[in-house]
């Protein structure tokens, strides 16, 4: 039997990198302690998501090309993103249907690329965490990670296992809250909307914390909680697993040095 750790290559994501480094150090705990070799490849930049959605193709293709050759050679690629691991791992095949060299390099670089909580549970098998969070918390199910990437369960059994941490579902954690990266820009009224409904199922719920696996979903949804006075804070759910919850405020709250 092979001991050889599978090596695994971070992609930050360009919102971790920007606004919450923290939940990459917590996803480099998270596959260091399943047993993973965990680099962080310093040329890779954005996705291609918000071109892409744009329409902008040639853009997306520019970019997806910079990662592709960024993240070639590795075992695994993991983003603690649902948005951005469904971008490479769906959509960035069809960029290349013109280019036979890229369009395989595509579909080698999809074939290994997930969301880091299915990584963690369906790739290597981790069912519990050493961590411990007391407070009742409610998860919200990101569209992209949800919907492209059947991230469901996974995020609920892993937070199964956190100490003095108990889960009460909303009623609509499915229902998209409304960020949809570029749609928040082109439908503000409409984003607003969906924003608010959210956050009132939220607040139902009484739990005193918000995790999800996107970042654009948690400072959406963030932002529209404080606007609201509400006390309910927000945490990527990444930092929650690795236990990381005190090296960093909640989003939306103080600074991060």
């Amino acid at each position: 039997m092979s001991t050889t750790k599978p090596r695994v290559a971070l992609f930050v994501t360009c919102l971790v990198d920007l606004y919450r480094p923290t939940v990459g150090f917590a996803a480099i705990r998270l596959m260091e302690d399943a047993g993973c070799l965990v680099e962080v490849p310093p040329v890779q930049t954005c996705c291609g998501q918000p071109a892409y959605n744009t329409g902008d193709r040639a853009t997306a293709r520019d970019l997806a090309r910079q990662v592709i050759d960024a993240f070639g050679g590795y075992d695994h690629v993991v983003a603690p993103s649902g948005s951005c691991a469904g971008m490479i791992s769906h959509h960035y095949p069809s960029l290349f249907e013109d280019d036979p060299q890229y369009r395989a390099k595509a579909e080698a670089l999809a074939g290994r690329t997930h969301e880091l909580v299915s990584f963690l549970r369906d790739v290597m098998g981790v069912t519990k965490v050493a961590a411990r969070y007391d407070d009742h918390v409610t998860y919200h199910d990101s569209c992209s990670g949800l919907r492209e990437l059947a991230v469901k369960t996974q995020p609920r059994a892993l937070l199964a296992s956190v100490e003095g941490l108990s889960l009460t579902e909303m009623a609509d954690p499915e229902i998209c809250c409304g960020f949809g990266g570029t749609f928040c820009v082109k439908y503000p009224d409409i984003s607003t909307r969906m924003v608010s409904d959210k956050c009132n199922d939220i607040v139902a719920t009484g739990a005193g914390t918000l995790l999800a696996g996107d970042l654009g979903c948690l400072l959406n949804m963030a932002g529209r909680l404080k606007r609201e006075g509400s006390p309910v804070k927000v945490r990527h759910v990444a930092e929650v697993l690795a236990g990381m919850t005190r090296d960093v405020p909640p989003i939306g709250e103080g600074s991060v040095s």
